[in-house]
């Protein structure tokens, strides 16, 4: 298929190691050409998406993708997971919130972004599946809208008042424990032009000091390997092109493969690099295995984290979720 017959796909994602070659075009789609669309901040590209359908190719967060399949959304993802992270990091407390173990968190107010934002959906899992914290026991405090209108949140769920944010109250000693990053402290407001991450105060402390230890513990017993951010293609599209699918598939994999050998031998030593160099040990020389195959297991506890923190109106299975090109 020549370039004036390929079809042109508007497309947002970030620019890794892992995808620069499609950024660049040195790795081609087969009978695609990728219209790159820039969003800033990145995160505002997952509410245009979720609400207006606005974009022919798309990296959305993987909770968010879940909810809006579930309530309709005509798209679907591929398998291609494009970034990971573990989750005993991230949620900080206030010292002298009485805050030694999970459980402590029982009947105190908890910030983060958005309630259903990937990493708390993560963290919260965690929680309740290998600590016992029951979610609904936790006031789960939110300054920002969620990306799927249709979600109804618990009686559990408040929005900060008006004109405050979780920064601010953390620092008032309104909330005993917080989310860092763009998950919660990190940042204040809904995205927006030069809205980025600030630094968490020293004087707040991880929840699990160990973090290290825990989520490589958690990983070799689990199997889990958490990930945050999926792609997902118009159904409409798929219809018409049914190998566009296996097309795009294929290209991220190529992509994916021209920076690994510099990821392997060091040369490719991005802060993310740095991140997934920290994983080896655990996840071997791929820190981004795409496929069903190799991720059944994790897109599992996540539905299931979903589904038990009353995020998704219903179950859906992995087929319902993705198009497997490996399937034939």
């Amino acid at each position: 298929m020549n370039s004036a017959s390929a079809v042109r796909l508007t497309s947002v994602l970030r620019k890794f190691g892992h995808t620069a070659a499609l950024h660049d075009g040195s790795v081609p789609v087969q009978g695609v050409q990728l219209d790159f669309v820039d969003v800033a901040p990145f995160i505002a590209a997952y509410r245009r998406m979720v609400r207006r359908v606005e974009f022919d190719l798309c990296e959305l967060a993987p909770t968010t993708y879940f909810i809006a399949r579930a309530h309709g959304a005509p798209f679907t993802a591929l398998p291609i997971f494009l970034t990971r992270r573990f989750h005993h990091q991230g949620l900080v407390v206030r010292s002298d919130a009485g805050i030694t173990t999970p459980s402590d968190l029982k009947g105190k107010r908890v910030g983060v972004r958005a309630y259903s934002v990937t990493t708390g959906v993560w963290t919260r899992g965690i929680l309740a599946n290998d600590h016992g914290l029951d979610s609904s026991q936790v006031t789960w405090v939110v300054d920002d809208e969620e990306h799927v209108t249709q979600l109804q949140l618990p009686p559990n769920v408040i929005h900060v008042p008006q004109g405050q944010s979780l920064a601010a109250l953390m620092a008032a000693g309104d909330l005993a424990a917080a989310f860092t990053g763009n998950a919660g402290i990190g940042r204040e407001g809904p995205p927006q032009p030069g809205w980025e991450a600030r630094p968490t105060p020293d004087t707040y402390a991880e929840l699990f000091p160990d973090w290290r230890s825990r989520e490589a513990e958690w990983h070799r017993r689990t199997g889990i390997y958490p990930f945050h951010s999926v792609i997902v293609v118009k159904d409409a599209i798929l219809k018409a092109h049914p190998w566009i699918s296996q097309s795009l598939y294929d290209a991220f994999v190529a992509a994916k493969a021209r920076w690994l050998p510099d990821f392997i031998s060091g040369r490719a030593d991005s802060a993310e690099d740095q991140i997934y160099r920290g994983f080896g040990s655990l996840v071997g020389e791929d820190p981004l295995p795409y496929g069903i195959a190799a991720n059944r297991r994790s897109v599992a506890a996540l539905v299931d984290y979903a589904v038990q923190q009353g995020l998704m109106p219903r179950r859906l299975s992995i087929e319902e979720l993705f198009v497997d090109p490996d399937a034939g």
